[in-house]
């Protein structure tokens, strides 16, 4: 049935600018869209969407503790350009304090079980506190990320968070992510600037080397398929 859902909606706005739908959504499931940040470029775009046309669309950021200076530095001016409320999920204090306390600050490097044990404790389990109850979640996803994400549609069905998911840019190039942001002078994660694309957590994000896959700084110890959970593709 929600998949059905998912492709009235890629019907019905097929004609609509990325504005366009995103009005329609939040006029459509008034105080049940959600989107979720985590500051790179594609969601910075999207807030400044959000922002210019003052959408009723909550916005909201996981901080995992182990975030970059410069991704907590984007946040402050992104509230100060924008005069925008952006909720902020913390992982629960006992999970992590038990992840610590049982196996110490990283072992996440050690196995890809225990890295998504992490992953879980401080991004999925407070995703899905933040997803409960909306049924509209707009992300960042592009197509180009990775090859885990070139069949993805605008709107799909999320079975494990049961929500209607919307990625407004998926057709985005990078370059077109950026010229965004250069035109409309939105504020970016100072790493960018220094190789870093895809930007997580501190110990789990480094620059990419020229030639590398966009997403080969992320977890770049592993040789998986390098999600954490939040987007099963």
């Amino acid at each position: 049935m929600s998949s059905t859902i998912a492709q009235a909606l890629t019907e019905k706005t097929k004609n609509f600018s990325i504005e366009e739908t995103l009005a329609f959504l939040a006029n459509e499931y008034q105080n049940k869209v959600v989107f979720s940040t985590s500051f790179g470029q594609e969601d910075q775009v999207i807030t400044a969407l959000i922002a210019s046309k003052d959408l009723p669309i909550a916005i909201f950021t996981l901080d995992t503790g182990r975030v970059f200076q410069e991704t907590y530095d984007v946040f402050h001016k992104t509230n100060k350009k924008y005069k925008i409320e952006i909720k902020t999920h913390f992982p629960e204090a006992a999970s992590v304090e038990d992840l610590l306390n049982k196996k110490g600050p990283n072992s996440f490097y050690e196995s890809v079980g225990n890295r998504k044990e992490c992953c879980f404790i401080r991004k999925v389990a407070p995703l899905s506190k933040a997803l409960n109850g909306n049924e509209i979640w707009i992300t960042g996803l592009r197509a180009e990320q990775s090859e885990n994400r070139n069949d993805l549609p605008f709107f799909e069905y999320d079975a494990h968070f049961n929500i209607i998911k919307f990625n407004p840019l998926l057709k985005w190039t990078l370059e077109e992510v950026q010229s965004y942001i250069d035109l409309n002078n939105v504020p970016q994660n100072a790493l960018h600037k220094q190789g870093f694309v895809s930007i997580g957590c501190a110990p789990c994000t480094r620059a990419i080397l020229p030639g590398e896959d966009i997403r080969a700084g992320r977890w770049w110890w592993e040789s998986s398929h390098k999600e954490c959970g939040l987007h099963q593709k």
